[in-house]
């Protein structure tokens, strides 16, 4: 593979694109019920607000002035996530934001990688150490794992990413927040659909249906009113044949969000989202030699016992909202769901499996619920104060079975039973948080969060005798107390300074817990929670009417972290190993030329650093290996840069993208033995925009890639075979159609 230019000559390619639309200059606010909103409590420049200032969420949970925090928080807003994207990976919208990293793995049987702060880089299962919330309703279970495939992104009305010391507040996650919105409905009643093709049999079609119901009827040409019911509906069907061989895969997902307005103090939402993908092929990696040769190959492994994977995931919730007087809010938040997935692995035949080994197929059903109860006050005048107070109960309940992946001489089907087990985790927390402008240039935020986490777990594959299973029945309590704060001094009506922060933990999941490193019986009871200290100094500069600078610097220092121990009898065991330092740069540039052209760009420096020497036993074959002091974290890119330049004309008119990307090296595992090495690419976008009568349409083309530049877009951290690599496409294309008609 021929190296891109090294950081220095990329960086100076990607200053020209000094960047973009992204989400600061298309805010638009959902309408909370509390009141006064962000704006009018604390005003901005007029001409600068609606482009570079948008109101979020995140961080405070009431309706607040990014500009006025002392957090790093980003908004990526719709026009962003949707326009000539193939809404299918949220890689797709987030690759932008600084302090993120999300690897796309061309395989669709295992979820996205993300990575905030270096956060979650070294997870193989779900996502950890970063709050996944759709719509008020976690995507993260109690345990810190989550998934993010269920978030349906053709009808996301944006996404806020949280990073820093206030991610705590939310709970169970050390390195940030990604929080999603569906949008809601246009006044009149609209349909919409999409359908797009491309490289390697890649086909998404979408079909979505708005508005809202009860309105009276305009006279005389007159314009009628919303009614109190609103809704949007989206359902679509995505199919690929893979970049890799081995690597198809089908999904179908739908989502709907109903709004009811009592009055204007009451609102009641109904969420539901549905998610399926049956038989979904998984290339697994592959080692550096098999990149080099051809790396759209399979180990072959993953076709002899057929390696997939299948999801069904349901879930549906309620909010309600009501507002009791003009400065307080209530908030009730109430949901549950299933999870079902069956995976086939690739694992030794025969007398080769281990005993204590729970087989090459994975059973897995959970259902999984909660309750919050959330109250927000907003008080006017010279000082004026927010607060919002809560409680949340989560709780996740798993049969969890495990089989052999053959049958007499048949491979990839299921086998005789060797896991057996249900597990239950809980997590009750309780929160208050409050931001005070105590003078005219000062503010001061600050919050609380205690959450009790309580894993639980009954094994019923026991097998007496020399050699056999144990009992791994057993439970365990964690609890933590986790302060924040920060303080925002207004040097002038465009520049902010601020300093923060606080504390963060994350638990051990079910996987890390289920077996000990010296091989007894029960749960890991020596695992404990990992914590973390955080802080956090940053700028926010409006430095013009259409220009807006973010930049933030941050260093963090986790002790116990959790890492491989051992390896061996079929079982993957975890320990508190060492300690970690993460220091760093943020910064992100948003400007507009003028009303058609725009420009963003954002860097991230990560120094990632283990600070303790650990040893651990990659395979019961092998000698144990000492990780020195020193090493940088793998999975974790050092130097990371993102360019966008967007002309945009709007209905009817020519839109053109361009995008660039930097990624440094990444070590593949702790040893630093071997990296896959950065690269830089391109992406453009192209769309034409017309109307004709009440029909809106948008064609597109979208090339990623442009240059072939070939590179590894993911590694799997620490994989025990050395099949660290998955490989990203070279130039790829989608073409597609977007079509809307309001009634």
């Amino acid at each position: 593979m021929k190296a891109p230019p090294p950081l220095p000559v990329a960086v100076v390619v990607l200053l020209p694109v000094l960047v973009s639309a992204s989400g600061y200059a298309f805010a638009q606010p959902g309408a909370e019920l509390t009141a006064p909103s962000a704006a009018q409590q604390d005003p901005s420049p007029a001409s600068v607000l609606p482009i570079l200032d948008p109101v979020v969420i995140s961080g405070t949970r009431i309706e607040r002035s990014s500009f006025s925090l002392p957090m790093s928080v980003d908004v990526v807003e719709a026009l962003v996530i949707q326009e000539a994207q193939p809404r299918v990976n949220l890689s797709e919208a987030l690759s932008r934001v600084p302090g993120l990293v999300i690897q796309n793995r061309q395989n669709y049987a295992q979820d996205l990688q993300v990575s905030s702060r270096g956060f979650g880089a070294r997870s193989t299962f779900g996502i950890r150490g970063i709050r996944i919330i759709v719509d008020e309703i976690p995507a993260s279970m109690p345990d810190g794992q989550g998934q993010a495939a269920n978030i349906n992104l053709g009808s996301a009305k944006r996404i806020e990413v949280l990073r820093g010391p206030f991610s705590a507040i939310y709970g169970n996650a050390s390195g940030g927040v990604i929080q999603a919105f569906t949008e809601d409905g246009p006044a009149a009643t609209t349909l919409s659909g999409s359908v797009l093709g491309g490289s390697y049999g890649t086909i998404r079609g979408e079909v979505k249906l708005g508005g809202s119901l009860g309105g009276t009827g305009g006279a005389d040409g007159a314009r009628g009113t919303a009614g109190p019911f609103n809704y949007v509906v989206d359902v679509s069907r995505f199919q690929t044949d893979g970049y890799r061989r081995h690597s198809a895969a089908t999904r179908y997902q739908a989502n709907a969000k109903l709004t009811y307005q009592f009055n204007d103090d009451s609102r009641l939402t109904l969420i539901v989202n549905e998610l399926h993908q049956g038989n979904t092929q998984d290339p697994l990696g592959l080692t550096r030699a098999q990149v080099l040769a051809n790396p759209r190959q399979v180990d072959s492994s993953a076709t002899t016992f057929n390696t997939r994977k299948s999801i069904d995931n349901t879930q549906g919730g309620l909010v309600y909202e009501y507002r009791f007087s003009a400065a307080n809010t209530i908030k009730l938040i109430g949901y549950g769901g299933t999870r079902r997935i069956e995976q086939f692995l690739a694992v030794p035949l025969g007398a080769q499996i281990p005993v204590t080994s729970s087989g090459g197929v994975i059973d897995l059903d959970r259902e999984f619920g909660g309750l919050g109860l959330r109250w927000m006050h907003r008080s006017g005048g010279s000082r004026p104060l927010t607060l919002s107070a809560g409680v949340d109960y989560e709780i996740s309940r798993e049969r969890r079975k495990g089989f052999e992946n053959f049958s007499g001489t048949t491979l990839g089907v299921r086998g005789n039973l060797r896991r057996n087990e249900n597990d239950t985790v809980t997590s009750f927390s309780q929160y208050a948080q409050a931001e005070w402008k105590f003078t005219p240039s000062w503010s001061l935020s600050a919050g609380v969060r205690h959450t009790e986490v309580k894993f639980k777990s009954e094994d019923f594959f026991i097998r007496t005798g020399n050699g056999g299973n144990g009992d791994d029945s057993g439970s365990m309590t964690f609890r933590n107390v986790l302060p924040v704060m920060g303080l925002l001094y207004r040097a002038t009506d465009r520049l902010n300074l601020y300093v923060s922060g606080g504390t963060g933990f994350e638990t051990p999941t079910f996987t890390e817990f289920a077996y000990r490193p010296d091989g007894a019986s029960g749960l890991n009871f020596g695992l404990r929670p990992s914590k973390s200290r955080n802080v956090e100094a940053g700028v926010k500069w409006l430095a013009t009417d259409n220009t807006r600078v973010n930049l933030a610097l941050f260093e963090t220092h986790v002790t116990g972290e959790i890492l491989p121990a051992t390896n061996s009898g079929g079982r993957a065991t975890f320990q508190n190993a060492a300690d970690t330092r993460r220091r760093g740069v943020e910064l992100s540039a948003d400007h507009r030329f003028n009303a058609d052209l725009s420009a963003y760009l954002s860097y991230t420096y990560l120094d990632a650093k283990f600070q303790d020497s650990f040893t651990y036993s990659p395979r019961a074959t092998l000698p144990p290996v000492t990780v020195a002091a020193g090493n940088f974290l793998p999975g974790v890119p050092r130097n990371t840069a993102y360019g966008e330049i967007a002309w945009r004309r709007g209905l009817p008119g020519f839109s053109a993208v361009v995008e660039a990307i930097y990624r440094d090296k990444i070590f593949v595992n702790d040893v630093n033995a071997e990296a896959a090495k950065q690269y830089a690419m391109a992406n453009v976008r192209l769309v034409y925009s017309h109307q004709i009568g009440r029909w809106k349409f948008s064609e597109f083309v979208r090339v990623d890639n442009v240059t072939g530049t070939r590179y590894v877009g993911s590694v799997i951290v620490n994989e025990g075979n050395g099949r660290f690599y998955e490989p990203a496409p070279g130039r790829n294309f989608i073409v597609g159609l977007n079509a809307s008609y309001a009634f």
